[in-house]
Parts: structure tokens; sequence; C-alpha cells
């Protein structure tokens, strides 16, 4: 949409890949290579409130809607690489809007808008917890337990004689659980009916079925196969059934060419037929050009197997060369611009962090300044709302933490680590009588400013805190609201206009003083000048 344009302000167009050439490719590639060091990791905005940090989103759950931000992180084999893919939060996102349009007759979706090519604004929902998995061909880590024999998944019995990359007479229900940490668990369709109802498993089944059909056929005009894919599915307030968190994308799917397929697979069951190879994979190994080339994160797998790596025994994943990158952020490029039918537009050659900032603020859904009110007890509690009400005057928002730096070292040090993290400018207030360790000790591990405003006023420990802690020092709360308004003022607008409004409101009233001080003195020295001085006696 034109707001969207607006925020995006892509710098400008690269032939498409779609144009099938050398030469687009080389260019694409060329592009990204000057894209590797403007990646999103992490994206931690401390206004945004409550926030739930995924394998590849920060989720925040503030106000009635869910803000996503997706990163560039990816995983594989359970595992976060060490690399980033350059905008590949970017293609989730934009391939997700897509298909939340192309099925919203099949079942309503979560999508309130995309305020950014990384963020995306969700109704809030009860997610079900259970990741609904449709497969269409005997791929991936089942296609794995095939070949070593296994013959019953999710409940479901497969017959003996199928190859790896077989499309299966009917798509397959094999749900799993969705799981925070570690990896996902296979159900079965009866544990999936146990966990949420009879009822809402065969409509939730259905409607993935319906899902994966429709991905498939849309897929395919484009000349794709979708091969397999997983959806998630949450409730609204009122019941009502709504997929939610991305649709039809590499990171949910795996997806190949219909040229790739046809011309691959029917030479491998062929060779299959010969009967000289144990399986497929075994094929692979004799006759490496016959392996399908997917558009997932198939890619990664691979190269991490390729280095040598083995999920089963090491403890983290090694990281891949720049050309690797270029690659896969190559192969996320082309199947946004495939499935999606449009020219993928490259960002501003700006900080993703930063662009996101300007773009919530631009939205409306973010100030961009936030202060930390910390204090070591509760008990001085009217102090801090009272400097939570002067930081309000500036439209500064705040919230306050109760952390002794006396009792709960560990847990201050957690926190100062973890706003450390945030890609919005941020201040913390101390607010500690007696002793003042707790500025002390965050100014010294804080990667932003620390102020001091202790509850009994004039507290000198404020200003002798040991080498290293750079804490600032000011009694009144009102100032310390002006302070903050002056730091924050050239990021963030509305700030800037709270406190400019206040200054003047300041100098008219000084003025107004000054004049009405003038006016009575000329009204004294008029009312001097009339009257008529008294004669001597």
């Amino acid at each position: 949409n034109t707001r969207q344009q607006v925020l995006f302000a892509p710098i400008q167009l690269y032939p498409s890949i779609m144009a099938g050439n050398g030469a687009a490719e080389t260019a694409t590639k060329a592009v990204i290579q000057e894209y590797l060091d403007l990646t999103l990791p992490e994206c931690y905005i401390p206004e945004l409130g409550e926030s739930k940090s995924g394998k590849v989103r920060d989720i925040y759950f503030a106000g009635k809607n869910v803000v996503m931000v997706t990163n560039d992180r990816v995983s594989a084999f359970d595992y976060i690489l060490p690399n980033l893919i350059p905008f590949k939060g970017q293609v989730l996102c934009g391939i997700s809007e897509w298909a939340f349009g192309q099925t919203k007759d099949i079942v309503p979706n979560a999508l309130i808008e995309n305020v950014d090519a990384s963020v995306v604004v969700q109704k809030k929902m009860k997610n079900l917890n259970v990741e609904f998995i449709v497969r269409g061909y005997l791929w991936g880590s089942m296609a794995a337990a095939y070949e070593k024999g296994d013959r019953t998944f999710c409940g479901l019995k497969v017959p003996d004689g199928l190859n790896r990359f077989q499309k299966f007479d009917e798509p397959l229900f094999t749900p799993t659980t969705k799981a925070e940490v570690g990896h996902d668990e296979n159900m079965t369709y009866a544990e999936v009916e146990k966990l949420i109802g009879r009822d809402m498993a065969k409509k939730a089944k259905d409607v993935a079925m319906k899902l994966y059909a429709r991905g498939a056929e849309l897929m395919r005009k484009r000349g794709l196969i979708l091969i397999d894919t997983k959806y998630e599915f949450g409730l609204d307030e009122h019941g009502v059934l709504h997929v939610i968190d991305e649709v039809n994308t590499p990171d949910s799917s795996r997806m190949c060419t219909v040229e790739e397929w046809e011309t691959k697979y029917p030479k491998i069951a062929a060779e299959m037929k010969t009967g000289k190879h144990r399986d497929v994979s075994a094929l692979m190994k004799a006759k490496p050009e016959l392996k399908l080339k997917e558009f997932s994160k198939q890619y990664v797998r691979d190269a991490l197997l390729e280095m040598g790596f083995d999920p089963a025994k090491d403890n983290k994943a090694p990281k891949l060369s720049d050309e690797q990158v270029v690659e896969c952020a190559y192969r996320y490029i082309h199947i946004y611009e495939m499935v999606t039918g449009k020219q993928f537009e490259f960002p501003p050659k700006m900080s993703p962090s930063k662009r996101i900032i300007l773009n919530l603020q631009r939205a409306g859904m973010l100030v961009g300044g936030f202060v930390i009110i910390a204090a070591g007890s509760d008990s001085d509690m009217p102090h801090l709302e009272t400097l939570k009400k002067e930081l309000a005057k500036f439209k500064i928002p705040s919230q306050i933490r109760i952390c002794s730096a006396h009792k709960q070292p560990g847990r201050l040090e957690q926190l100062i680590q973890a706003y450390n993290k945030s890609v919005e400018p941020i201040m913390l207030v101390g607010c500690a009588g007696g002793t003042d360790a707790l500025s002390g000790t965050a100014s010294y591990s804080a990667t932003f400013p620390v102020v001091s405003c202790p509850p009994d006023g004039m507290n000198s420990t404020c200003l002798t805190n040991p080498p290293g802690s750079s804490n600032a020092f000011i009694v009144k709360p009102a100032n310390v609201g002006k302070f903050a308004a002056q730091f924050f003022a050239s990021h963030c607008p509305k700030v800037a206009a709270e406190l400019e409004a206040n200054i003047q409101e300041k100098i008219r009233k000084l003025e107004q003083a000054d004049e009405s001080l003038a006016k009575r003195a000329r009204l004294a020295e008029s009312f001097a000048e009339s009257t008529p001085a008294k004669s001597g006696a």
C-alpha cells in the first residue's frame, strides 16, 4: 500500500531473478554481497512491552495486538547458525502477506498490517501449540526415517516400496508438538484431539489440508512444487480459528521447481528399479547430479553436513562462508519472486534495526525512547510514580522495575545486560535511598545513561561511586523528566515537540511575570506622578 511504499523506501530495483538468466543472478548476488553486514539479529525494543524470543522472531504482546519482528537468523537441525542471512526476514514477511491474501476465503488470518519489511502486526490469539504439518512427498526427516525402516509416522501406516522424493497418492497429515526449545515431537491425531479437543482437531486439520492444496495449486502455476509445509493456528476472543505466524514460506515449507522434479525423479525411480542401490540416499552419493535442488532451508542443512557437522553429536552449528550466505540469500529472494510474482525490492542501505525503529515511529506505534525507573524497594513507590508522571509530561514511556543491588546483584546484572541489547535509545533512573549502590553498579555495566534520583533527596553517596561508575545525579524528578527529554529529543519527534513546547511555555510564563511586574511598576510610577505632593506646614 501507499503507506508501506513510503516507509520501506527501496533504493532501487535490480534485474529480476525471474528473468531467468545468468546476468540477473550475478547482478543480484553482487548486491547481496553489499548487504552482508546489514542484517538483523535479535531486535529488542523495550517500549513494546512483554516479549518472547523464538528461533527466528521477537514477539511482543503489548496491547490487543502482537508485534512480530522477523530477524535474519536461520536454524537448521534445531540449531541457530552463527551467520545471519540478509533479507531472510523480509522474504518471510513478504511471502506470508501474499499467501494470507490468497487463502482468506479458506480461513481468516491474524494479519493486521506490515509496518516494516521485517515487522508484522497480528491480532492477539490463543495459540493451539500444535504444528500442523502436511506432506505431499516422501522427503526430509520422514524420508530419512523411512530409509531406516520406519513405516509408521504420527500413527499413519506408510506402504513399503516408496522412494525418497516420491509423491504420495494423497497428502499426509503429520502433526508435531510446538517446542519452545529443542526438538518438536511427532504427535498422533489422537494426541492432537486430546490436546485441543475433537472438534477443533478436525477443523484445524481440514483447514491445514485445504491450505496445502491451495498453496500447491498456486505454486504449480508458478512452476513450483510445494513439497511439504507446516501451519500454526490460534483462536480469537470469540473462539474463531485463524491461521497465524507464517504461511508457505521457505522456512516453513520445502519447495522445488516442477522442472527439477519432473527431470530428476523419473531417473531416480529408474535407478532404484535396478536394485543396485540400498536407498535413494546411497544413490545420491553415487550420482550427486540427481540430487534435487530445493528452495528451502535444505541448502543450509546440506552445506552444514558437507562441512562435517553431525546434528546428533555436535553442540553447535559451524559458520557458513560468505559465498554460502550469499547463495542462501539469493535462494530466498528467488523463491520470493517465484511464489509472489513480484520483483524483490532491496531496502535502503541502513541498519535494519534503525529502519525498524523509524518505521514503527512513523506508524505511531513507538515513541523511540524508553526509561527504566529502577528502585531497590517498592517502599518508595510515591517517588517512583512521580518520576513516571514527570516523564509522561514529555510523552516518554517508562517502566518501574524493583531490583536491589545489595540483595539481588546477579539479577540486576542480568537486567542491565538485557537492556544493553535494546535497539532503541534508553535511559535508567536509579532510585535507591541510603547507600546508592544501584546507580553505581548499573552505570558500570550499562551501555546507556544512568541517572541517580534518590527518594531521600540530597544523597551524597550518589556522588561518590567508585571509578568506572558514570551515573549522573539529579535531585528533582521534574528535572529528570526534562533531562530525559533532552537526551531523546534528537531521536524522538514526539518528545522533541513536547520539549520545545515545555521550554516555550516556561519562557512565556517568565515573560508574563516580567510584563506583570513592569506593568505594576508603570502603574505605580503613573500614580505617583498624578498625586500632588503634600506641602509643608
